[in-house]
């Protein structure tokens, strides 16, 4: 990195942790990642310089699919049996939503087809953006479109839970031991976890493979009893920062005018998806045998990382929702360019796509 840029990441992680400690402070849902979210893209916005290279953020990413992996036991694993429906579901709804918001985002909003049709999808924001540019699609437009879901759907839902549906932290979000405590063949086994999850994940093509790889290392040393130890909270808290803060430095450099635009058509477009999620958790719940509160959250459309976290602060079934939102992005990545090309829309400059 640069000088500048070393600057910049400075800035955004002090007041990323600034964010979180008063988010702390106040006892709020997942407090250290939506503080440092909330702050920076407060920063952003008012014209400060912000930076988080992917390489920090992919390195925080691997600690929290450790945590993930970690809540991953036998009894978890007894209850798979029980996830087909919702699992079949879920391509439905993917089906619909992005169908849905594809005619908002090209009707109501004026988007070109391509920027439409990757804005539209609920999920895979990096790999929407970089196949989005391909095909011809602004993809400044769909990186802030999806940040913005992001941001909103971390916002409201924590709320949502706690304060009207009635569900309390359960402390899991912060870590479940400290630093101090971990032994050092826990600590080994949790490190090797998060250094080689990541590769073999990559090597085996898994969608989110720098989250899902360590996730996946995790929940296999747990499951088979090797640990049953999982990432101090003093880690933990410093990669919610992190990445808290990656989402909000997202917003940094754009048009003021421009961002509201976007942030404005992305509350209507985050709304609709919502009411969606709401109204298939209405349907499968009872179907499924599925709590309300595990199917509002598997089918919400977050980040992998971020829906994760806030079930196992909220003391959600982590292992549900994780496996539900590694098959969103799947899905989504795999599908999504295929249908395109399905429906004739041809990129400008196809020999360069």
């Amino acid at each position: 990195m640069s000088r500048a840029d070393l600057l910049h990441l400075t800035k955004a992680l002090a007041i990323g942790t600034v964010g979180g400690t008063l988010f702390f402070a106040l006892n709020m849902p997942l407090a250290w990642m939506m503080g440092a979210m909330v702050l920076t893209t407060i920063a952003a916005l008012s014209r400060v310089t912000l930076y988080v290279p992917g390489r920090l953020r992919s390195a925080m990413v691997a600690i929290l699919g450790v945590l993930l992996g970690s809540t991953f036991t036998p009894e978890a694993l007894d209850k798979v049996a029980e996830w087909p429906i919702t699992l079949a579901s879920l391509a439905l709804y993917l089906l619909l939503v992005t169908g849905m918001l594809y005619v908002y985002f090209r009707r109501v909003m004026g988007f070109d087809p391509a920027t439409a049709y990757f804005s539209a999808t609920p999920g895979g924001l990096n790999e929407m953006v970089i196949v989005g540019r391909a095909m011809g699609g602004d993809d400044r437009a769909i990186a802030l479109v999806h940040g913005s879901r992001v941001l909103l759907v971390v916002l409201t839902l924590p709320f949502w839970f706690r304060y009207a549906y009635g569900v309390g932290s359960a402390g899991g979000g912060a870590g479940t031991g400290t630093l101090a405590g971990l032994g050092w063949l826990d600590g080994g086994v949790l490190v090797a976890c998060a250094i080689f999850g990541p590769i073999v994940g990559k090597f085996l093509r898994l969608p989110a493979y720098r989250l899902v790889g360590p996730m996946l290392a995790s929940a296999g040393v747990h499951i088979g009893g090797i640990t049953g130890s999982a990432p101090p909270m003093e880690l933990v808290a410093m990669a919610q920062v992190v990445v808290g803060s990656a989402i909000g430095a997202r917003f940094a450099g754009a048009p003021l005018k421009w961002v509201f635009m976007i942030i404005a058509s992305s509350i209507c477009s985050t709304s609709l998806m919502l009411g969606a999620t709401v109204g298939f958790a209405l349907l499968l719940a009872p179907l499924s045998g599925i709590p309300f509160p595990a199917v509002v959250l598997a089918f919400s459309p977050g980040g992998l990382a971020e829906m994760s976290l806030i079930a196992l602060a909220l003391g959600v079934e982590t292992a549900f929702v994780a496996t539900h939102h590694v098959a969103r992005i799947g899905m989504i990545v795999i599908a999504a360019p295929l249908i395109f090309r399905k429906l004739g829309v041809k990129p400008p400059d196809s020999g360069s796509s």
